[in-house]
């Protein structure tokens, strides 16, 4: 009895990296979560509401993704349960692991400049994740896509200064919040599009 009484489901925050297996669906139509392969093994992870709202049912099986959200664990059973908050593709050099060689005609693709976020709890209950959605926005309004990415990162070691950023051309921002992306966006990569290019040509 008292086992019960005291029992906690632990929560935390989580990253996860690995390739997409296939939809969790139920009652035939209803997308609750996803399949991911790691090299410990196969993880369900359920999707957020906000996710699965808007998420892309012919993602093609095999693709790597990013995920970060909740992870609760409960005492009594050890049982993990996973939930996503943010996904989306990870890095492009992991994803060209799977990509053949290309051939000495073929030109090489470049890689697209990368913004870091620390994805950490203390960033993520500072706003992590409204920070992160509002990044993806901002890109795909700037017809970025491809040519900046978002990448998650361990901790910066500046925790009370959260949410902590590092754009293209290696400058840091700290404290910051969805409403500064635009104006960090427009400074960094559209009123400077040559540091764009020099950031991509670095990792190109």
């Amino acid at each position: 009895m008292g086992k019960h009484l005291f029992a906690k489901n632990y929560k935390s925050e989580f990253c996860l990296e690995g390739k997409f297996i296939d939809l969790v669906i139920k009652d035939g139509y209803k997308l609750k979560g996803l399949m991911i392969g790691t090299r410990e093994g196969e993880y369900y992870v359920k999707l957020s509401k906000h996710l699965r709202d808007r998420f892309n049912w012919n993602l093609g099986k095999g693709t790597l993704l990013q995920i970060i959200g909740t992870k609760k664990v409960d005492a009594d059973t050890g049982v993990v349960k996973l939930k996503a908050e943010w996904v989306m593709a990870a890095s492009s050099q992991a994803v060209e692991l799977d990509v053949p060689p290309t051939s000495e005609s073929t030109p090489a693709k470049t890689k697209p400049a990368t913004i870091l976020m620390c994805q950490k709890s203390d960033c993520m209950k500072r706003g992590g994740k409204s920070v992160c959605a509002a990044l993806q926005a901002e890109i795909q309004k700037q017809n970025l896509d491809g040519q900046v990415q978002i990448k998650a990162t361990g901790c910066m070691k500046n925790c009370k200064g959260g949410v902590n950023l590092v754009m293209p051309d290696k400058t840091r921002h700290s404290h910051v919040r969805s409403e500064d992306v635009p104006a960090l966006i427009a400074k960094h990569c559209l009123q400077n599009p040559d540091k764009i290019k020099q950031a991509i040509a670095q990792v190109a």
